[in-house]
């Protein structure tokens, strides 16, 4: 086998090996990681579910792409419906990525991978979206 060959096999093995990002977090993890960066209310009650959960359906909805209404919403047997309503996922969502929250809290989590010696560059996947779109199509 060339050494081209070896090569590019090896690579292809790291590229394998590349972290995916989270589809959802725990606990510890959101407490840790991403809350620090996410703004609260300041005078509302506090919601009935834990933070992480709400952050877990959204999530879930970005990575599936499914309508909001379409999350799949755990049901408290207690009370006979669901936990929370995909009105209020959205409503945190919005929150979160309208103040800049998300944004914040995607910047420390590449800040802490650089800082642990764990960003690996050969793994950034490009999909297009920041591409300049013309109108009409070129032939």
């Amino acid at each position: 086998m060339s050494k081209q060959k070896l090569v590019s096999l090896k690579q292809n093995k790291s590229l394998k090996k590349c972290n995916k990002l989270p589809k959802q977090v725990t606990k510890e993890e959101f407490n840790k990681y991403f809350l620090p960066s996410l703004s609260l209310p300041k005078r509302s009650k506090k919601p009935e579910i834990p933070l992480w959960r709400i952050f877990n359906y959204i999530l879930y909805q970005l990575d599936t792409g499914c309508q909001w209404e379409k999350i799949p919403v755990k049901y408290s047997s207690k009370k006979k419906k669901a936990e929370i309503h995909y009105t209020s996922v959205w409503r945190w969502f919005d929150r979160w990525s309208g103040d800049d929250s998300l944004n914040k809290a995607f910047i420390n989590s590449v800040k802490l991978l650089k800082d642990k010696k764990k960003l690996k560059l050969k793994c950034i996947h490009g999909d297009g979206t920041n591409s300049i779109a013309k109108k009409g199509v070129s032939k």
